[in-house]
């Protein structure tokens, strides 16, 4: 890897995501403008409309992450770089649930190719801090959904300019991380660094372990995302400015990413897992009994929780089950799209004929039940790592 720029490749990695992030952010707002008070979606709708980001994030994970060592890390980025740049269009051209829809289909599979492309090469250029390097990686999806809750904030709600202006701001890092990737020489994958083979790494998604990260993964992306996701439709009755909270939320996920490596030194990826599910299941809990300024205090609790979820999930399969390459990574990913995709119609459905705080009580449920299934990890690891001593 002498010839690769590491850090230039980081930094465009880093805008990449932040496009990802953004169009989070910027779809969370479009709720109210597609919703019953705008063009007249029902929630529901609304929530169907939204799954492929999702759905279509997921195929191209796994997709990509199965591609990603034959066709090389470079070519997944680029196809990455062109669907965003069809879907965001696309996005500035909706006026129903169906163009939504297919908007939405192509800016989940641009989202989706860049975390199948830029966890792996990631972990391949920074073999020795994978968890650290992941995790200041993932910085810039909680900071993005900060910088394009703000940019939806200021554009819509202070400046009241049009949503199509809003959207139109996605062009701004798209076309910076083009121009980044632009003539780079990319990594290859670990799995290929390390020769490992296909037969192992296929058997490797098979074992328990694995299987059981993926379970988890369900658990702990649609407790952060789809709660995230959903955040005007949770909090409307409760705060003034919904999207301000989201912006707090992801700001306090921003700032603990940025010190993970501190964290990680001391609790291990299982202990920081554990860890997060307490405090996330806490803030969900506090949201529930909470409003005006004390739901910042709750979101503060839940953000708490919810920050090292993703990326420690990932970096758990890259350190313990190295062999799993990039289709681990990308399964585990592809894994907590497809949760969120799922649990936003169910949410909006009970949104519509229930309450928002109906809602947020049975997300509760998902990290109590994690806190157990991490408990259980954390003995599994502690008489692992025994064994292995002894042996």
């Amino acid at each position: 890897m002498e010839n690769v720029n590491k850090n230039r490749l980081f930094v465009a990695s880093c805008i990449a995501l932040l496009v990802t992030a953004m169009t989070f952010a910027i779809r969370a707002r479009l709720e109210t403008v597609f919703g019953p008070e705008g063009i007249g979606l029902t929630l529901e709708q609304i929530g169907w409309a939204f799954t492929p980001a999702f759905f279509g994030f997921t195929l191209a994970m796994i997709f990509g992450g199965i591609l990603v060592d034959t066709l090389g890390i470079k070519k997944i980025t680029w196809l990455a770089f062109i669907t965003h740049a069809i879907g965001i269009t696309w996005t500035l051209l909706a006026r129903d649930q169906t163009s939504l829809f297919l908007a939405t289909l192509f800016v989940g599979i641009g989202n989706g190719m860049v975390e199948a492309a830029l966890n792996p090469m990631i972990a391949s250029m920074y073999s020795e801090n994978k968890t650290k390097m992941l995790n200041r990686f993932h910085i810039w999806f909680p900071g993005g959904i900060v910088i394009g809750s703000i940019v939806g904030w200021l554009i819509m709600d202070v400046l009241g300019l049009s949503w199509q202006i809003m959207v139109g701001v996605l062009y701004i890092p798209l076309v910076i991380y083009g121009l980044m990737f632009w003539g780079q020489l990319f990594p290859v994958t670990e799995r290929v660094k390390l020769g490992v083979s296909n037969k192992k790494m296929f058997a490797s998604v098979a074992k328990p372990l694995f299987i059981f990260m993926v379970i988890c993964m369900f658990l702990t992306a649609a407790t952060e995302l789809g709660t995230n996701q959903r955040i005007e439709s949770l909090l409307k009755s409760t705060v003034a400015v919904p999207l301000l909270v989201l912006a707090f939320i992801n700001g306090i996920m921003a700032a603990g990413r940025a010190f993970a490596g501190q964290v990680v030194h001391k609790l291990k990826p299982e202990g920081m897992l554990l860890f997060s599910a307490v405090f996330a299941f806490l803030g969900l809990w506090l949201l529930t009994i909470t409003s005006g300024p004390m739901t910042f205090f709750a979101a503060a609790v839940f953000a708490v929780g919810i920050t090292f979820f993703w990326p420690t999930m990932l970096s758990f399969v890259a350190e313990y089950i190295p062999e799993s390459g990039a289709l681990g990574l990308s399964i585990m990913g592809g894994a907590g799209m497809f949760s969120v995709s799922l649990i936003l119609p169910i949410m909006g459905n009970i949104i519509d004929n229930a309450s928002a705080n109906d809602a947020l009580k049975i997300m509760s449920a998902l990290p109590a039940i994690l806190i157990v299934l991490f408990i259980a990890l954390n003995v599994y690891m502690r008489k692992r790592k025994t064994n292995t001593k002894a042996a």
